[in-house]
């Protein structure tokens, strides 16, 4: 079992805007990571814009730093967001507990909620959406297409309520079952659905009129909730936690 003291806590190096949800005595945290704000940075002189303004190991997924006293503490990234989406990430103070927990991202055992702001309105109150994606990195960049592709990506969504004027907008709730890159944000496009605020599955003039009426600019995709089950110390644990939707999600409905 890994305890963490209230000084191993007070050291984590937060970044701008960034609260711990919850966590657990084995080491298991989740954190609300706010828009704008990178999962770990990519190069170095991102850490200032990073979940944690700290050096990130790539090899090992971990962001490193010493503490007040010199001492050296590590955090394992546990799955990642886009910079542009907000929400629910997950972090583990050992690497024991990251490779089980990894691991049940592999085995699809983590039940993962999501909550979108769309262009339009859901035809039906609730669908399975299955596609095949074609995912392709180019340049440190990763670009996803919704056909001619070989990569399954399913997806549950549910119409939480619409608007009544114009823009016509909707709030939906998706669950993806799998995680492929930017698969909601190019399932929704697929659909005549595009997520407002994106820059690049989105609808490009539609996300410029909103933006100047609204005077923000953000991707309106939110991580809502993850929960799942793991072994860990020879028995079965239950973790969860939630992050508020931000409070421009509800301003437009």
């Amino acid at each position: 079992m890994s305890t963490q003291g209230a000084s191993w806590w007070d050291s984590l190096p937060l970044g701008r805007e960034v609260t711990i949800l919850n966590r657990d005595l084995h080491g298991l945290m989740a954190l609300d990571k706010p828009a704008g704000i990178l999962s770990h940075p990519n190069e170095r002189g991102e850490e200032p814009r990073s979940l944690l303004t700290a050096p990130y190991v790539t090899e090992g997924e971990f962001f490193e730093w010493n503490d007040a006293k010199g001492k050296q503490r590590r955090l394992w990234l546990l799955n990642r967001l886009d910079s542009a989406t907000s929400g629910v990430i997950l972090a583990a103070t050992n690497g024991e507990l990251a490779t089980e927990i990894r691991a049940q991202f592999k085995r699809k055992d983590v039940h993962k909620v999501y909550q979108a702001l769309v262009f339009g309105s859901p035809r039906k109150p609730t669908e399975v959406w299955t596609d095949l994606l074609a995912v392709q990195k180019r340049a440190g960049q990763i670009r996803t297409v919704a056909s001619a592709g070989n990569v399954p990506a399913e997806c549950r969504m549910t119409m939480v309520r619409a608007s009544r004027g114009e823009p016509r907008l909707a709030m939906i709730r998706l669950e993806p079952r799998t995680g492929r890159s930017h698969q909601l944000r190019v399932q929704c496009a697929k659909r005549q659905l595009p997520i407002v605020g994106d820059q690049t599955y989105g609808d490009f003039a539609r996300n410029r009129a909103f933006a100047k009426a609204a005077g923000t600019k953000r991707l309106f995709l939110h991580s809502l909730e993850t929960k799942f089950e793991y072994d860990f110390a020879g028995r079965r644990q239950t973790f969860g936690a939630r992050a508020p939707v931000p409070p421009e999600f509800e301003k437009f409905l």
